[in-house]
């Protein structure tokens, strides 16, 4: 009984893996119905990201095993993954109080590859919206998702954690630095910068206002930044590798299920020889990762940014423990809810019981009623924290 969590993250499953479970909305959706048609399971929520891809249920069920096993099994139905024999090595399960504790670390960036990120915030609450418009949530997934961000929230206003923090997408842009030397006088091309991901490579690279920056397009979609920014070329989608040639960085974000950029198709193109970077952001991945056969190129993918996250994540040790401080008051908060939640029954039931006493024998012989039937009902332990917390 209570909340239980399934995880495919980058803690312990490759790029391979992750991108089996990379999910769209219609399959989240998809996804989150199934489990609630079980008996077993009453709420779902279905978190699905590049690095991580997670259910999230409320069941009355008191077999956990039987819960995970439906869980397990609908996640590697909806992934196509069922004959994957190795698949068990890369699936983490949570319940009660790790649970709680997981939901708390994820919406705050404390389980992030790059420590305090601010993305996965808003994921959260996406994946949230989605389950609450398929009509999979109810009073203790809501309570539980809305503790999380709003604990996520007095993290943010309450330490340093985000603002000493770099996001993939800033890490992108420092893999090509450091491949290059610096982006001065660069060439780069972002292909998907009308989404998330690509559309913060794009103010950030736009930001240091030294590379030359072409961006794709398609469907004639107007191409905005968060403050107006408009220094760049527009491209269309279609037209992408003949500009290959040209291009000193490839950034691609996209939640394309194809490759935007095949390996054979990127060698037709490149006619001069010189350092060409390719860094693929997206899950399933974007660009061919044969493309490191190329003279010249260096290619770098999700997975590739594990060491740049660890050095940033060690200067932030400070702070993530701050972080952890408030997130455990949240925790307990929830904790309490959770029982005082599933306690009204009984409630309902002494109040009822109390009221039955008071009209027949008064309020003095309800009172001695109702003490006599706590002392009869519980344990010494139980029993003393009952009368501590009268006595406050």
């Amino acid at each position: 009984m209570g909340i239980q969590i399934i995880s495919i993250s980058h803690k312990i499953a490759p790029l391979r893996i992750r991108e089996m479970f990379a999910f769209t909305e219609e399959q989240q959706k998809d996804m989150m119905r199934k489990m609630t048609e079980y008996l077993e399971v009453s709420e779902c929520v279905v978190l699905s990201t590049c690095n991580r891809t997670e259910m999230y249920v409320y069941s009355e069920s008191e077999s956990v095993g039987v819960v995970y096993n439906l869980m397990e099994d609908v996640l590697l139905q909806c992934a196509g993954a069922e004959e994957e024999e190795d698949i068990g090595n890369y699936l983490l399960f949570f319940h009660g109080k790790k649970a709680i504790q997981h939901l708390f670390q994820v919406a705050a960036g404390l389980d992030s590859m790059v420590i305090g990120e601010d993305q996965i915030l808003g994921q959260v609450k996406t994946a949230h919206q989605q389950a609450r418009a398929a009509g999979t949530t109810g009073v203790y997934l809501n309570t539980f998702f809305r503790m999380a961000v709003t604990s996520a929230k007095k993290v943010k206003t309450d330490t340093d954690l985000s603002r000493t923090s770099v996001s993939t997408a800033t890490l992108a842009i420092k893999v090509a630095e450091e491949a290059l030397g610096t982006l001065r006088d660069k060439k780069v091309m972002i292909i998907g910068a009308t989404g998330k991901i690509g559309g913060i490579v794009l103010m950030n690279i736009l930001s240091l206002d030294e590379a030359e920056v072409y961006v794709t397009t398609r469907s004639n979609k107007v191409i905005s930044t968060k403050h107006g920014q408009n220094n760049f070329l527009t491209i269309e989608y279609e037209d992408r590798y003949d500009y290959i040639d040209a291009m000193d960085v490839v950034i691609s974000a996209t939640s394309s299920p194809h490759y935007t950029l095949t390996s054979s198709k990127i060698r037709k193109s490149i006619r001069t020889e010189k350092p060409r970077v390719f860094v693929d952001l997206a899950v399933p991945m974007d660009i061919e990762s044969k493309v490191t056969a190329i003279n010249g190129v260096a290619y770098y993918n999700i997975d590739d940014f594990t060491r740049i996250a660890k050095e940033n994540n060690q200067k932030k040790l400070r702070e993530a423990q701050a972080a952890t401080s408030i997130l455990e008051e949240y925790e307990l908060q929830f904790e309490q809810w959770m029982v005082f939640q599933k306690s009204l029954p009984i409630m309902a039931k002494v109040r009822d019981n109390f009221m039955k006493v008071t009209e027949h024998k008064g309020v003095e012989k309800a009172f001695d009623h109702l003490f006599y039937w706590v002392r009869e009902n519980n344990d010494p332990e139980d029993l003393e924290m009952f009368f501590r917390c009268l006595n406050h």
